[in-house]
C-alpha cells in the first residue's frame, strides 16, 4: 500500500507550522516533509516530530533568498561555497530529525546565462553533496519541477534529472518525482515512474489544474496509486498540493490508506 507523507508547508496552514505535526498525525498520517526546517532549531523541529508520532522524510536544502525569489542554488555558478554550507546546515537538521534524504533545489536560470557552465556547476555539487550526505546515511535528491509554476528553472524533465545521476554517479543521489510536474511538462505517468523506478527515492503528488488534493482535476490517481504499489515502490508520496478548503474537508482521497 503506498506511503503517504502530509506537506506541512501546503497543508494544516491555518495552524502555526510546529502545531501542523500533530494535526497530520490525528488526520492519520505517519510521516511529514516540507520546504524548509530553518526558521525553527534542530531541537525544535526534532521535538514537534517526536510528540506528534510522525516521521520527517524529505525537506529542502537552503535555497539562498527564498524572499527574493530564488529557488535553489546548486546549477549557480559562484555560489558552490554558499550551496554546500547550505547543505551542511540541512544534514544537521536530518541527522537530528532523522529525515532520511534531503532535496537540493537547482535554481534559476540567470538571463543570458552559459548552460551548459550551470550544468558542469550542477553535477560537480551534487558530487559534493552526496559525498556529505553519504557520511551522514542520507540521501540526496533532485527534482524536475515544471515551467509554469517555476519558469526558469534549471531541471524540468524526467530523463534530465536522470542523466545527471548517471554522470555524478553516486548511488545516494535520486529522483524526486513529483506527479504534478510530470504530468504539466510530459504526461506518461505510469510509463514514467515504472521506467525510472530504480532511481525514485521519493515522490510528491497534486492534481492538475489547481494543484489541489486528488480527485480535483484530471489525474487518475486512484489508478496510479495501484501502480505504484504493484511496481513494489516502498518511499513516501509527499502530500504537496494545496488544500481546495480546510485540509481535514478534502482528505476523502486518503480515507483508503489513514493509518
Amino acid at each position: 500500500m503506498p506511503k503517504f507523507a502530509a506537506n506541512l508547508s501546503m497543508m494544516f496552514t491555518d495552524s502555526p507550522f510546529l502545531d501542523r505535526f500533530a494535526r497530520a498525525a490525528a488526520a492519520g498520517f505517519d510521516a511529514v516533509e516540507f520546504l524548509f526546517p530553518y526558521d525553527y532549531t534542530p531541537a525544535e523541529i526534532t521535538g514537534a516530530a517526536r510528540a506528534a508520532g510522525v516521521k520527517v522524510v524529505l525537506f529542502n536544502t537552503v535555497p539562498g533568498d527564498w524572499a527574493k525569489g530564488e529557488r535553489g542554488l546548486a546549477a549557480l555558478p559562484g555560489r558552490e561555497e554558499e550551496f554546500l554550507e547550505g547543505v551542511r546546515k540541512a544534514i544537521d537538521y536530518a541527522t537530528a530529525a532523522g529525515c532520511p534524504r534531503i532535496h537540493a533545489m537547482a535554481g534559476l536560470v540567470p538571463e543570458g546565462a552559459d548552460r551548459a557552465l550551470m550544468g558542469r556547476v550542477y553535477r560537480d555539487n551534487l558530487a559534493k553533496a552526496a559525498a556529505l550526505a553519504a557520511a551522514a546515511s542520507l540521501d540526496v535528491v533532485i527534482e524536475p519541477i515544471n515551467t509554469r509554476d517555476i519558469p526558469g528553472f534549471f531541471l524540468n524533465r524526467t530523463e534530465e534529472a536522470a542523466a545527471v545521476i548517471a554522470d555524478v554517479g553516486a548511488p545516494n543521489l535520486k529522483i524526486q518525482f513529483d506527479i504534478y510536474h510530470r504530468q504539466i511538462m510530459q504526461g506518461d505517468l505510469a510509463r514514467a515512474i515504472a521506467d525510472h523506478l530504480p532511481l525514485i527515492g521519493h515522490m510528491q503528488l497534486a492534481d492538475n489544474p489547481g494543484r489541489h488534493e486528488p480527485g480535483t482535476g484530471e489525474i487518475n490517481y486512484p489508478f496510479l496509486f495501484g501502480e505504484i504499489d504493484r511496481l513494489g515502490f516502498d518511499g513516501f508520496i509527499g502530500c504537496e498540493y494545496k488544500p481546495k478548503g480546510e485540509t481535514e474537508a478534502g482528505l476523502d482521497w486518503f480515507a483508503p490508506y489513514r493509518s
